[in-house]
């Protein structure tokens, strides 16, 4: 993220809440325009909030970056991992799903020592 300028905590809000009404089973699916920019914008907040490259988070085919301070990989695949869909990982920055309850139910793939944002999550502003 190096060069691009933060993202403001209201930016967050206004894309996410684009999306609350279809995490909370009340909408449709948005468009994908709509989905991607709240996917997208809030998996770059959480890499400038916890700024480091220990853990690449994945959220296929939306975004993929890399967060927590921490040992750095350069080459493959990183030891740290965390894989999940959109809807996981919305649910998860807002509080509407646990970290313990996405992986005890098989929602995320965390992989390495490193690969437990539930110290993190859910992200700050987005919190209810």
């Amino acid at each position: 993220m190096a060069g691009t300028a933060p993202i403001p905590a209201e930016e967050l809000q206004a894309v996410v809440a684009a999306v609350r009404p279809w995490l909370a089973g009340e909408a449709e699916q948005p468009p994908r325009a709509v989905l991607s920019a709240a996917v997208k914008t809030s998996a770059r907040w959480l890499s400038q909030q916890v700024p480091g490259r220990s853990v690449e988070l994945r959220v296929p085919p939306f975004v993929a970056v890399q967060c927590v301070p921490g040992p750095r990989h350069t080459r493959g695949t990183p030891p740290n991992v965390i894989e999940t869909d959109a809807a996981t990982w919305l649910r998860l920055a807002t509080g509407a799903l646990s970290w313990a309850e996405a992986v005890a139910e098989g929602r995320v793939i965390a992989s390495g020592n490193r690969a437990d944002l539930s110290g993190i999550l859910p992200l700050g502003p987005l919190r209810r």
